[in-house]
């Protein structure tokens, strides 16, 4: 409840939350990023992003990936798959809040040169929860073995 009060109060608007079915531990988050162009472009509002919160959160991190658009590049992989360090349970930190996770995945959006997805049968194929969590679950096993890089 804490997280959700700090990101409504947000003097800058960077993220804006919605509920899922009204529950504290399922949020869909949607913010404007350095995409802007390609946003304008292919007339794209926002990026939804859906959060999934743990029971024992904040000491467990959240089950983040995009909804909409289908993006590629920026670090987001097949279903919507954020490959972020920071998202696996040994790179979290309780100390981390929700705003500062957003600014992270923006972040990784424009080290990552992320752009909408405009390939033709593709673009408009909708990212699964299925497949996210399968491809994060594999990107983590082999960030494990052969360690994370942090790109320049």
């Amino acid at each position: 409840m804490k997280e959700l009060q700090d990101i409504a109060r947000l003097s800058d608007r960077f993220i804006s939350v919605e509920l899922v079915d009204e529950s504290l531990f399922d949020w869909n988050v949607d913010k404007d990023s350095v995409l802007w162009q390609d946003m304008k472009e292919t007339n794209t509002e926002y990026i939804l992003l859906n959060l999934t919160f743990p029971d024992n959160f904040p000491f467990s991190p959240p089950f983040m990936r995009v909804l909409s658009p289908r993006l590629e590049n920026g670090y987001v992989l097949d279903g919507g798959a954020i490959c972020m360090e920071l998202l696996t349970p040994r790179g979290w930190s309780s100390a981390y809040t929700v705003e500062a996770v957003m600014r992270q995945f923006a972040a990784s959006l424009v080290k990552g040169q992320g752009r909408i997805c405009r390939k033709a049968g593709k673009s408009k194929k909708s990212f699964s929860r299925k497949e996210a969590e399968a491809t994060f679950k594999s990107l983590v096993k082999t960030h494990e073995k052969y360690g994370w890089v942090t790109p320049p």
